[in-house]
């Protein structure tokens, strides 16, 4: 009889075995179309690459153009032009990591403290609306608003009586107006990450705060934010590899060739270079170190998530 037995569970466990190993390649198919698209509009067009190290000619092709080695690499570091858009590159992108960080992050430590849920919602919902809105039309918005007859200068001069501000054709003031503009469209997305982080405290820890007589504050100081730096941790090693990328979209549609010095960055300046300029290696060869580099940086902030916040997703 156990015999018997035995032997049914066997076969049952190799009918299930043989299922099992069947129905994975059923739902690969599934994803088939995503692949596909990935390796035609992602892994193909890196065939271009070869154009960084040939003086490209489209009349000639891939094949037939001159090799030139490191020579638009060798241009590329030695102009100084190049040296300050990286500068400007760097500014912009760090400052929107940074306050994209500590924004979103206290905003969620005082929406967590709100306890209309109606309320809210209703902050929540006006701040992350932001974000769906593209730059083409936001721009568009900021030109009349911050324009020289826009809302804030008449209201600047009427009430302060300051004289009107180019905001995006004085280059410090360009500067500012491209940071706050991305902190304000994204910083509702970001205090979604955190407010989900603040969702899975314990409220026993915060019961046992109250027992021993703890405070708001006390208790937001001592088990709010440890909780979360976790990860506070994760989203800022994460956004190490976003260093080089400061928004092509925002910059371009608010950007004019009088603040170039100021507020042109590598994306910009590799469309201006690649597209209109006709000169596909130079562009080519930019694209290609800022890409090395934004890899290097991903790879690393790889490693520091998870060996400070134990995060990893391979």
């Amino acid at each position: 009889m156990e015999a018997n037995t035995s032997n049914i569970k066997l076969k049952s466990e190799r009918r299930l075995g043989r299922s099992g190993y069947k129905q994975p390649w059923i739902l690969h198919f599934m994803v088939l179309p995503a692949v596909v698209l990935a390796f035609i509009f992602s892994y193909v067009p890196m065939a271009g690459i070869v154009m960084a190290f040939q003086d490209y000619k489209a009349r000639l092709g891939f094949i037939h153009s001159p090799w030139v080695g490191f020579k638009h690499f060798e241009y590329m570091f030695s102009n100084d032009y190049f040296v300050k858009i990286i500068g400007n590159t760097l500014i912009f992108a760090s400052s929107k990591i940074v306050l994209n960080l500590i924004i979103p992050f206290a905003f969620a430590l005082l929406l967590n403290e709100v306890r209309n849920m109606g309320l809210k919602r209703s902050i929540q919902t006006l701040v992350y609306l932001p974000h769906f809105l593209s730059w083409v039309t936001l721009s568009g918005i900021l030109i009349d608003v911050l324009g020289q007859t826009g809302i804030v200068n008449q209201f600047l001069t009427n009430v302060f009586g300051i004289q009107p501000i180019f905001f995006l054709g004085d280059g410090t003031w360009f500067r500012l107006t491209i940071v706050f503009s991305d902190v304000w469209k994204e910083f509702g997305f970001n205090t979604i990450v955190f407010l989900a982080a603040l969702s899975g405290i314990s409220p026993a820890l915060y019961e046992a705060a109250e027992v021993d007589g703890a405070s708001r504050w006390r208790q937001t100081m001592s088990i709010t934010i440890p909780s979360l730096l976790p990860m506070l941790i994760v989203v800022a090693t994460l956004a190490m590899g976003n260093v080089l990328n400061a928004n092509f979209d925002q910059v371009f549609n608010l950007y004019s060739p009088m603040i170039y010095q100021q507020g042109d960055i590598i994306d910009t300046f590799v469309y201006r270079e690649g597209l209109l300029s006709g000169q596909f290696s130079f562009a080519t060869a930019v694209g290609l170190f800022k890409s090395v580099i934004s890899l290097i940086l991903i790879v690393i902030s790889y490693r520091i998530a998870y060996r400070f916040a134990g995060y990893r997703i391979f």
